[in-house]
């Protein structure tokens, strides 16, 4: 059995003010056309299908006709909820369309959906597991101690009762501990949703989302497939592409991808103002219709500078500068790596700072917790 691994669509994303639907809606038909050439059995998308609980009406028109065209080929179509996604909204019609091959995971109440497929080797049951949270799988085991995420999903796998004789596949949205991240992920405080791997063991290949960048974190196994496109700049370096899964004899899986090249790509310039905009510079490149970052070093402010270089970058989404004085300002504020401290940790210094003392472990704990609890109601 051939099944082809999507998830992160998000369908609606705008980056920078900038609108992507024209990207995604290209990136799209290039997946379709990945889908003819693969001949699948099925698709399964890992949650993420749009950017916002509250899509956009061009958003669920391009997934509508997305599936359209997945349906016409006559190939089952199994959609998780992410936690970007309202599983409420994503479920609607969901039992009318599953007559159609369109199959998508329902609010999670304790039993995960799952289908059975059959192909020359036997069974494939395919469990759909919607994003969760500690808090929602208590609700339905109110007896088990579920403390962190790796408590709920534990539960919560335990709870599907798989035959393990056969081969079984998991649509999972969570953040497995030891993916890389990129920019583009919510962080939770401190790691606290990290899940170990340990809780998918029992399955014969775990179709991950959440992630961004394309990754295995076991081998033939548990994969992050990625985004089709490029959500932030520090996906930049990083090509995207389709995860393709061959299922044959128990514990025969086989894993490979197929490139997927954007209309437009993403990219990151550094330099003075006087070279970037020498057109030896960007001749012969794609940078003029890229998604830009410019970090100036020019040691003076370039006076209107945001028009003058989108003459040449006309996708220039981001501008900032790297000299003496953005570097000296920096050490002042105590800046440098902000982006990449969690809110407990920030908070920390903060109550160092205003108290010259560190927090207790019981205040640092209390802390954490009312953090993560603003955090869940936010998601």
């Amino acid at each position: 059995m051939k099944l082809i691994h999507l998830s992160d669509l998000h369908l609606g994303k705008r980056l920078n003010e900038f609108s992507l639907i024209e990207d995604q809606n290209y990136i799209l038909s290039k997946i379709l056309k990945i889908i003819d050439d693969e001949q699948p059995d099925g698709i399964i998308i890992a949650g993420d299908v749009y950017d916002k609980s509250v899509p956009t009406g061009e958003a669920v028109e391009m997934f509508d006709d997305f599936l359209v065209k997945l349906a016409k080929k006559n190939l089952q179509v199994y959609v998780n909820s992410g936690n970007h996604d309202s599983p409420e909204r994503l479920a609607f019609g969901n039992r009318i369309m599953n007559a159609s091959g369109i199959h998508f995971s329902s609010v999670y109440n304790g039993t995960p959906d799952h289908f059975e497929a059959e192909d020359e080797y036997g069974k494939v049951m395919i469990y759909l597991l919607p994003f969760i949270k500690p808090a929602h799988v208590r609700r339905f085991f109110p007896d088990e101690s579920i403390e962190s995420y790796t408590d709920a999903l534990k539960v919560a796998v335990n709870a599907m009762n798989i035959n393990k004789d056969i081969r079984n596949v998991l649509l999972s949205h969570q953040f497995v501990t030891g993916a890389q991240r990129s920019e583009s992920e919510e962080i939770s405080v401190g790691g606290s949703d990290n899940v170990d791997s340990d809780v998918f063991a029992d399955f014969d290949y775990v179709a991950l989302g959440h992630i961004h960048r394309p990754q295995n974190i076991e081998k033939n196994k548990i994969r992050y497939c990625g985004s089709p496109l490029k959500y932030s700049f520090s996906e930049s370096p990083y090509e995207k592409s389709v995860t393709v899964v061959e299922l044959k004899e128990k514990g025969g899986v086989n894993v490979y991808t197929v490139p997927l090249h954007p209309l437009r790509d993403m990219a990151e310039l550094k330099g003075k103002y006087d070279e970037l905009t020498l057109k030896s510079y960007y001749e012969g490149t794609t940078y003029r219709e890229d998604y830009i970052h410019i970090t100036l070093t020019d040691e003076d402010d370039i006076p209107d500078v945001m028009s003058k270089l989108r003459v040449i970058y006309k996708n220039l989404m981001k501008l900032d500068y790297d000299n003496k004085r953005t570097r000296h300002q920096a050490e002042l504020n105590g800046m440098e790596d902000i982006e990449h401290k969690s809110p407990n940790e920030l908070f920390s210094e903060f109550y160092y700072q205003q108290n010259g003392v560190e927090m207790t472990e019981e205040q640092a704990q209390y802390i954490n917790n009312m953090i993560e609890n603003i955090w869940e109601e936010q998601l």
